[in-house]
């Protein structure tokens, strides 16, 4: 009787060892170096408490309520954190969901993707590669030419309107 608790304690020890050192080994921002770094007291004195929530926090505005869901303006979206441009006007489109969405960013090196797994769901978040901004998070179900749609949060964008 013993040794079958000994050798059960021993497959519970293993089995929280292996659980605790999942997903440490794969994170995908390890290796990534961002350009701007601040510190969270910068960021909060740079952007709004509403664009810190989202931007730093991992936040989501409301549905309907951003600046930009309805802006049929040319031009640039940028990142509100740093100014990096990161998606065209020309690849935005109506997706109805209450959030701007692109099909494609400006590029491919703009942006990082990576696995969003929180509230149970199974997602790709954006970030802004530049300052590591979150942006809000891409889906398979967007339109042609990429079938992606990249659904943003308009407060972590700034957008410069074309000249013409």
């Amino acid at each position: 009787m013993k040794t079958v608790l000994v050798i059960l304690g021993f497959i519970c020890v293993l089995g929280l060892v292996i659980s605790l050192s999942q997903g440490k080994e794969d994170d995908p921002l390890k290796n990534h170096k961002f350009a701007v770094v601040k510190t969270e007291a910068e960021w909060r004195k740079i952007l709004t408490p509403e664009q810190y929530k989202v931007t730093r926090q991992r936040s989501t505005e409301l549905a309907c309520s951003g600046a930009y869901w309805k802006n049929h303006e040319k031009g640039i979206y940028k990142c509100v954190c740093c100014k990096l441009p990161l998606f065209d006007s020309k690849t935005k489109f109506e997706s109805g969901t209450g959030w701007p969405s692109f099909y494609k960013a400006i590029h491919k090196d703009a942006i990082l993707e990576i696995p969003d797994d929180s509230f149970g769901m199974s997602r790709t978040e954006i970030l802004c590669s530049r300052c590591g901004a979150h942006l809000g998070h891409v889906f398979d179900d967007g339109p042609r030419p990429t079938g992606l749609r990249y659904c943003l949060n308009s407060v972590a964008l700034d957008f410069e309107k074309d000249a013409k």
